[in-house]
């Protein structure tokens, strides 16, 4: 910090310059193309982005996952290249710098920088400094039909201008925080990659995985398949909405897609009375398969209607350890196998009778035992913030965070 505080001393002693976001940046609406319009939609070259792009692909874009036609583009103009894209509705607050010419979807204002600061403000610093623009934006919503941002008030946002090499050294700080995580993040995918291939190994009774000597000491007979109706069956107990809130009501959107688990709900259930859950129970997410949304219970609660909560048939407990089931209906092959018996194109939803019929392997409750136990250690090491990986990267986080709060923050020069 002692490099961008002499900077600052020398170069701006008495404070910088803030301007509106309206004096900066020319805004624009982004807009959806008529989806009746098939040529709007075929063979399209346009770069055209929503909320999806940034969740898969990050902050920083030169590509997006869907493309219009030119034919789409109003009066023939793009958002420059450079532009930062800022989710005024909806998931409001997200933002992004988009380094090619291109389009977005209505949810976004697009701010590209008007040609008289062109040689005053960097775009990576403006970008950076949306951080602090997105935090306002969740603060000042105004709520009619849906949450939307305070447009007079974002026009009024005061933006610092800098020097141009103080602006510099703080996104070269930052990058480096950034490339730091990514690093973290890349080793924890790997890690996570490793995990997975030894759970599908572990979890397939094959000669090759007999041959490991305490699996097979452990199952001296074959391993017996059940079909899964035959050890379980969806819930058939009901639960009063008025015993629901956001922390026992499970739907599709507070499970997490790729296994990741549950967070808790944004809304309470309205409908009277839904499917109910216990601790052990397995709640799948039945819309979308591929998003591998799958949750172990560890309470009692109530599910939507578009929640599957699967639990064991009285003759199994003691039988087929919960966690063990768990872990073999949040497999790959299990979610290809739902995949395969899914119906509809645009939103699949899984065959409820399908599933019952996915064969698992019942071994000894030893072998269930040790396995679960192998998988949970792993899954500790890949997915718990309190230690290893997940924890460093929490910590390498928050202080970034600390970090680019505190260089982005100047005293305003006095008019």
């Amino acid at each position: 910090m002692s490099q961008i505080d002499e900077l600052i001393k020398d170069l701006c002693p008495d404070g910088v310059e803030y301007f509106a976001v309206s004096e900066l940046f020319d805004l624009r609406n982004g807009y959806t193309p008529s989806k009746s319009n098939s040529t709007f939609w075929e063979d399209g070259s346009v770069p055209w982005f929503r909320m999806e792009d940034i969740r898969e692909n990050g902050r920083i874009l030169d590509n997006s996952l869907q493309k219009i036609s030119d034919s789409a583009v109003k009066g023939g103009k793009l958002f420059p290249a450079n532009s930062i894209l800022v989710a005024t509705s909806a998931t409001i607050g997200e933002h992004a710098l988009i380094t090619v010419p291109h389009l977005s979807n209505q949810r976004f204002t697009s701010l590209s920088l008007k040609p008289a600061f062109s040689s005053r403000l960097t775009m990576r610093f403006a970008y950076y400094y949306g951080f602090v623009l997105g935090e306002w934006c969740r603060k000042n919503t105004t709520t009619s039909s849906f949450a939307s941002v305070d447009m007079v008030g974002f026009k009024r946002f005061k933006f610092p201008v800098p020097p141009l090499e103080v602006q510099r050294v703080i996104v070269d700080i930052l990058d480096q925080f950034v490339e730091l995580e990514a690093e973290l993040e890349a080793e924890l995918e790997a890690r996570k990659q490793q995990y997975e291939f030894y759970r599908e190994q572990l979890l397939t009774f094959d000669s090759k995985t007999l041959g490991q000597s305490w699996i097979a000491d452990l199952c001296l007979d074959d391993v017996s398949y059940r079909e899964l109706q035959e050890v379980a069956t969806y819930t058939k107990d009901r639960v009063d909405s008025a015993e629901l809130d956001e922390t026992n009501f499970v739907g599709v959107d507070n499970l997490l897609a790729n296994k990741g688990g549950r967070v808790d709900a944004q809304y309470s259930p309205n409908t009277a009375r839904l499917a109910a859950f216990k601790p052990g129970d397995i709640l799948l997410g039945n819309i979308r398969p591929y998003l591998q949304k799958v949750w172990l219970a560890d309470r009692r609660g109530g599910c939507s209607g578009d929640v599957l909560a699967i639990g064991l048939l009285k003759k199994y407990v003691g039988k087929l350890s919960p966690d063990f089931l768990y872990y073999l209906l949040s497999s790959d092959d299990f979610f290809a196998y739902n995949m395969r018996h899914a119906k509809g194109a645009k939103m699949p939803r899984g065959s409820k009778d399908a599933i019952m019929k996915y064969r698992i392997p019942i071994p000894p409750l030893e072998v269930q035992q040790r396995i679960v136990d192998i998988l949970d250690k792993f899954d500790a090491l890949v997915n718990d913030l309190s230690s290893g990986l997940p924890a460093e990267i929490v910590a390498r986080r928050k202080q970034y965070e600390y970090y680019r709060d505190k260089l982005l923050t100047f005293k305003e020069l006095a008019s």
